[in-house]
């Protein structure tokens, strides 16, 4: 086996380089995964463009489909060559964090602190996986293994986008009925999309601009679209429920406009379920939070991790409940990984996704 490999490597705010880097050794816990297919992240272009620091030298990525390379000694149920994924979240599972049932908040009283990701290590606090190896940590935990029915694209929005959108609906605990409003239609939106439709939305409306992207939200259960630059949204939802609001809002973007507007369509006692990660500070209107007194819950959610979750995402997936792969928009190798990320970041060409393939 070959000591190097190549890897995608933030070098300085406005690039990720293709470079060689050592292939890691595997500790006890931990499995070597040699990449089949990966992807990038929104999350990933706030590094490239020095929005979100890590340090120099570090491989970005959080979405590993791939094959078992090396196991660790103590990484018992498992067999080389074994085709798996793991999410972008990796719990140790043994935590305060994880044992109080917040797996993605794993990293809480570590030696750096509480982090508000701290469940995030690929691409964040350790190696990611846009190379040809990544190191998954606390294997046992994370290892999910991939059903042979499937195939690589099928599975790869599991990871992370899958299940952060679907999060969305799941902590907004959307019912059989609900109104469900789901402002923005990018990667993570859609699948709130497709997340509030299984719960039980039977008025699911979803808002954005972009005409093929409200056209998937309708592939995927969208009721109603509402394009935020013809009509006003909050004018429009409200008159789709007849002026009684949302039962659930889900903001997907993060800005303050699509979280203020999330928060005016809701109904009395609804809840805004925020998957948005906001760079700046929010401002709540006084008359849009009824003075405090509207009985309004405002939830947030890290994308859920560890292996069970990637399980009941995959059967989700094999069930044909929800078809995702229409959001693979792009094809790349690692070796055109520069061009990948150029395409991404200025979402040209109708882009969602990308499929990278070592």
């Amino acid at each position: 086996m070959a000591s190097t490999m190549r890897a995608a490597v933030f070098v300085e705010p406005g690039k990720i380089q293709l470079q060689e880097k050592r292939i890691p050794d595997v500790g006890p816990n931990d499995a070597l995964l040699k990449v089949t297919t990966t992807t990038i992240c929104g999350t990933d272009v706030h590094i490239l463009k020095g929005e979100y620091p890590v340090e120099r030298g570090l491989t970005i990525g959080h979405e590993p489909v791939g094959v078992i390379h090396r196991l660790g000694s103590g990484v018992k149920g498992y067999q080389e060559g074994q085709r798996v994924i793991a999410g972008a979240i990796t719990p140790s599972g043994w935590s305060n964090a994880c044992l109080c049932g917040k797996c993605s908040q794993d990293g809480a009283g570590t030696k750096h602190g509480w982090r508000p990701m701290g469940g995030w290590r690929f691409g964040n606090t350790i190696d990611g996986c846009q190379a040809e190896y990544v190191l998954v940590p606390d294997a046992l935990a994370n290892l999910a293994p991939v059903p042979d029915a499937l195939t690589d694209e099928q599975v790869l929005m599991c990871p992370d986008i899958m299940s952060t959108g679907f999060s969305g609906a799941e902590s907004g605990e959307v019912r059989i009925g609900d109104t469900v409003a789901v402002f923005a239609q990018g990667p993570i939106g859609l699948c709130a999309t497709a997340g509030a439709r299984l719960m039980g939305a039977t008025t699911l409306i979803a808002v954005d601009r972009v005409p093929e992207r409200l056209a998937i939200a309708k592939r995927l259960g969208a009721t109603h679209v509402v394009d935020f630059s013809k009509v006003n949204p909050v004018e429009e939802i409200m008159r789709l429920t007849d002026g009684r609001g949302c039962d659930v809002a889900i903001e997907a973007l993060g800005t303050q406009t699509t979280f203020e507007s999330a928060l005016r369509v809701l109904r009395p006692g609804g809840t805004l379920s925020s998957l948005g990660v906001y760079s700046t500070d929010l401002k709540i209107p006084y008359d849009a939070f009824s003075a405090g007194l509207g009985d309004h819950k405002i939830v947030t959610t890290l994308c859920p991790g560890g292996k069970e979750r990637m399980r009941r995402l995959m059967e989700v997936i094999a069930s044909g409940r929800a078809d995702l792969t229409a959001m693979v928009t792009h094809r790349f190798s690692l070796d055109r990984i520069e061009e990948a990320y150029d395409l991404f970041s200025h979402q040209r060409d109708g882009v969602l996704k990308v499929a990278l393939t070592p």
